[in-house]
């Protein structure tokens, strides 16, 4: 990092990535540090972009506490508050910023900022800035930077898609790999329940009374089940709270610190929470819900066994979770634990019995079928093929009529009248005498006086 180069950089979770670029950041940019209290003096040379509004805050804090002592300038700006303290801060200057995407381009769209001087970028947790959600804006974003750049990528997670997806961004980086790709932190003890997912939430329940867990962190796959599971738990008087996208800013952070001082048990939260956040000695992770992408179970159970302490991580599956949890073995390459809760197991998937039975037919289809063809035994189908049908015998009707026959004269009745009404119609001379000496009617002529706009003209 300090020659310049581009990197790409992975590491397990808890292991101090945000300190590993930060610090060669502030060493890299201390030389152009200035007390001087003109904005033009403090461009914006850095630019770090996170995922999530919680990583951004936290990331930071860690930049102000690590460099308090160099006069360098760093602010963070993220969506969900009031955008208009941002713009009067970012007019003042800054050098380090930190971002995420959205509120980032809406500053830009404002002319609150301008990146046309930045010399570094930094992924953090990259893996989830270049998936298919954040790469639209990434682009934008990069658009507006100077090409003549250090690109820094960081992550516990990096697929094979992404990386190739990175280098489109990076000039012949440097990768650095702490341990083997995709390995979850080794101070976290995982292990599984089977359970119906019906009972989840009871077993979850039982577990945190039963062991009297103190401070819990409960992943779910929708903003609606961390909701519906938080009001369940204080149902069971459990102090529970829910954070995810859909709260505000400040309701986000006041769940996240009342956890974090303990006033809130248990916190249930989407994915948002998974990146990143460091909560000091964490000691339990649930999985209510397994995640539908393996790698963001690696960093689920990365919030616990941070920095060198222990945790544990446990996963309720129930039966269409399981092709998920097939997927997260494969990732990590081991097995984890099953264990029992009394009162809990869920049904296993039953196994195949072949049979050599042949299937019943259908009772409906029985009906269906005529009623002499039901009654036919099943005899030997081959001798009855052999047999020659004889042809039907037609004595019974030797005499068969043609199809059409003329149609008999109509019968008169009784009172005709001295007409033949068998031969066809013919008007009498009589009749067409007097019609020819007929003259032609004329149309009465009415007494009343006709207006002089539709009389004739006179010929």
């Amino acid at each position: 990092m300090l020659s310049g180069r581009d990197l790409l950089g992975a590491a397990q979770t808890g292991t101090g990535k945000t300190a590993g670029f930060t610090l060669p950041l502030l060493q890299r940019l201390a030389p152009t540090a200035t007390k001087s209290f003109s904005p033009a003096l403090h461009p914006v040379r850095c630019l770090i972009l996170t995922p999530t509004r919680e990583l951004a805050i936290q990331v930071h804090e860690s930049m102000k506490q690590y460099g308090k002592h160099i006069p360098l300038r760093s602010f963070v700006v993220y969506g969900g508050v009031n955008i208009n303290p941002q713009v009067e801060e970012l007019k003042r200057g800054v050098e380090i910023l930190v971002a995420t995407p959205g509120r980032l381009l809406d500053l830009v769209g404002q002319k609150a900022v301008n990146l046309g001087k930045v010399q570094i970028l930094v992924l953090d947790e990259a893996d989830r800035m270049l998936d298919m959600g954040f790469i639209p804006d990434i682009k934008r974003i990069i658009a507006l930077i100077p090409a003549a750049r250090q690109t820094l990528l960081f992550s516990a997670t990096f697929s094979d898609e992404i990386r190739k997806l990175a280098s489109q961004f990076q000039k012949d980086p440097a990768t650095v790999e702490v341990a083997r790709r995709n390995t979850p932190a080794e101070a976290v003890t995982q292990y599984v329940y089977h359970v119906d997912a019906n009972k989840k939430r009871e077993l979850l329940s039982h577990l945190v009374r039963k062991n009297e867990w103190d401070q819990v962190l409960v992943f779910t796959k929708t903003k609606h089940g961390a909701n519906r599971l938080a009001s369940q738990l204080q149902k069971d008087r459990i102090n529970a709270d829910a954070i995810h996208g859909n709260k505000s800013q400040n309701a986000r952070i006041r769940a996240l610190e009342d956890f974090k001082v303990g006033k809130v048990k248990v916190l249930v939260a989407t994915d948002i929470a998974a990146r990143g956040l460091d909560i000091e000695e964490l000691p339990h992770v649930v999985n209510f819900d397994l995640p539908h992408v393996a790698e963001d179970y690696v960093h689920r159970i990365g919030r616990t066994g941070r920095a060198g302490a222990t945790g544990e991580a446990l996963s309720l599956v129930c039966g269409e979770d399981r092709p998920l949890l097939g997927a997260i073995e494969r990732l990590i390459n081991r097995k984890i634990e099953v264990r029992h809760a009394e009162g809990f197991d869920g049904a296993r998937p039953a196994q195949r019995v072949e049979t050599t039975e042949q299937p019943k037919a259908h009772p409906r289809r029985e009906r269906e079928k005529p009623a002499g063809e039901r009654e036919k035994p099943a005899g030997n189908r081959e001798s009855r093929q052999g047999e020659r049908r004889e042809p039907r015998s037609r004595e019974r009707h030797e005499d068969r009529s043609s199809r059409y026959q003329a149609t008999p004269a109509p019968k008169n009745s009784g009172d005709t009248g001295g007409m033949d009404f068998s031969k066809p119609y013919e008007p009498s001379p009589s009749s067409t005498q007097s019609n020819d000496a007929a003259p032609t009617s004329t149309r009465r002529k009415s007494s009343q006086p006709i207006p002089a706009l539709f009389r004739k003209k006179a010929a």
